[in-house]
């Protein structure tokens, strides 16, 4: 049976979107392919079209997002003190669901890990490749930057893109004690 590409994707998506909405709400575990593929409006015969069970999907929605983010900072440098690029890469409606979910209360821990593995922010920050404190720094980083972009979006974006990025860089090179004098 010949498919439609726009149809299959069009259908895969659909269930990558219920299963990230499901995953925002109840850990892994509670999420059935019956509930996705009823959520989704298919039967869950043709969930298994797609996917085998709901730890491939999560990996396909993983290796979505981290490659669509690999693209967006392959051709940017970024440095400790501007995050703009990689806040702005991760602020698009399209990553907004998946990060809800992977970010989110009852998201994937091995996620982060994943992100440290495959994206090689050494390069990206300008730090030192065999420096014995690089690990450290990148640790501070990622998990600083993700950190304050979870709460960002569990407070429903409650400062604007731009605020909350000047935000994060001024948390960077100066640390809170600007904020705190005011």
């Amino acid at each position: 049976m010949n498919k439609q590409p726009q149809v299959t994707e069009k259908t895969r998506q659909r269930f990558i979107e219920v299963f990230c909405e499901l995953y925002s709400q109840k850990p892994i575990e509670k999420i059935s392919i019956q509930e996705i593929a009823n959520r989704s409006g298919y039967n869950r015969s043709t969930f298994y079209q797609y996917f085998t069970d709901i730890y491939e999907l999560l990996d396909a929605v993983e290796n979505n997002l981290l490659h669509d983010i690999k693209t967006e900072l392959a051709d940017k440098e970024l440095s400790m003190h501007s995050v703009q690029d990689a806040l702005s890469c991760l602020d698009k409606k399209e990553h907004l669901l998946a990060l809800h979910a992977l970010l989110g209360d009852y998201g994937s821990p091995r996620f982060l890990a994943r992100l440290k593995r495959d994206i090689p922010m050494e390069q990206y920050l300008n730090l030192p490749q065999n420096h014995s404190l690089t690990p450290y720094f990148i640790e501070f980083y990622l998990t600083t930057t993700l950190s304050l972009f979870r709460l960002w979006l569990q407070r429903d974006k409650d400062v604007s893109p731009e605020e909350f990025i000047k935000l994060a860089e001024n948390l960077y090179s100066r640390g809170i004690t600007t904020y705190t004098k005011e």
